[in-house]
């Protein structure tokens, strides 16, 4: 199956499910979106479980339904945490998301993420625009965790880097893309304050790691998570807010609120395009 072969219309299936399961998600992510991204998985359904620490982190991503690898932070400490509770969740065939957080910016993030790549099987790698650029050795401009310049064509960058990892390939911007090493699709889903608010990136990640560990396809899962995620982006936009702030709290409110139901209130079909 390619992800462009994924229906809009299995969406509220595959959230429901999501919330059926409760699945346990081990996250190693930076101290800056921490509680974020602990709130968000439980918002969509999931428990989540921050064990980040030698030994600690491995032991968990053993017990866990997936685990997310958040490269935001990188002390010597946590990237050995990374490398164990990866090598314990593929002996394990525990489904594995890496966000690669500013690779691209320094060459100590890029050793880290190469390290990373090289070692461990990722079921998915999500990451903005220019981020996914850098992995697939493209020029791009990252500055600190932030994507800017132009990626024209990052749908078949982000095939490229599937085909070369044998990962799912979510690639975040003004428009999300997710690929495989046969296709791309083009999610039209979402609203422009998720640029504003610091941690978005993080939670999306997140997300993407929560249908993986409740979805038995991870093509249907790097799919609908990241439908799901811009969908309630564009609900938070629609509640009152007068800023990042109160939009912050309004975009955790609509993840809450993300039930199959509510999702089938949205017409999905302009919002799903397969592009290659």
């Amino acid at each position: 199956m390619s992800v462009t072969d994924i229906a809009a219309a299995s969406l509220t299936d595959s959230i429901r499910t999501v919330r059926g399961t409760e699945p346990l998600v081990q996250s190693l992510t930076n101290t800056v979106t921490i509680n974020d991204v602990a709130n968000v998985i439980l918002h969509w359904g999931g428990l989540p479980v921050m064990a980040d620490s030698p030994g600690d982190a491995g032991e968990m991503a053993a017990l866990s339904s997936a685990l997310l690898i958040n490269t935001g932070q990188i002390p010597e400490d946590r990237v050995e945490a990374m490398h164990e509770a990866g090598r314990n969740a593929n002996e394990r065939d525990i489904p594995v998301i890496l966000d690669p957080v500013g690779v691209g910016s320094t060459p100590s993030r890029e050793a880290v993420a190469e390290s990373l790549l090289s070692e461990i099987e990722f079921t998915a790698i999500k990451g903005n625009y220019g981020e996914i650029a850098a992995l697939t050795g493209v020029e791009a401009e990252v500055k600190g965790v932030e994507s800017v310049g132009d990626y024209e064509d990052i749908e078949r960058t982000a095939s490229s880097l599937a085909e070369s990892t044998d990962a799912l390939v979510v690639a975040s911007g003004v428009d999300d893309v997710v690929a495989d090493a046969d296709g791309a699709v083009r999610l039209a889903a979402g609203h422009e304050m998720l640029g504003e608010v610091v941690g978005t990136g993080c939670m999306l990640g997140a997300t993407v790691a929560t249908f993986c560990a409740a979805l038995e396809n991870p093509h249907e899962a790097a799919v609908h998570g990241t439908l799901a995620f811009g969908l309630a982006g564009e609900r938070a936009g629609e509640m009152d807010h007068t800023g990042p702030g109160s939009y912050r709290t309004n975009f955790r409110d609509a993840v809450a609120d993300m039930t199959a139901d509510t999702a089938a209130e949205f017409d999905l079909e302009d919002q799903l395009e397969p592009v290659l």
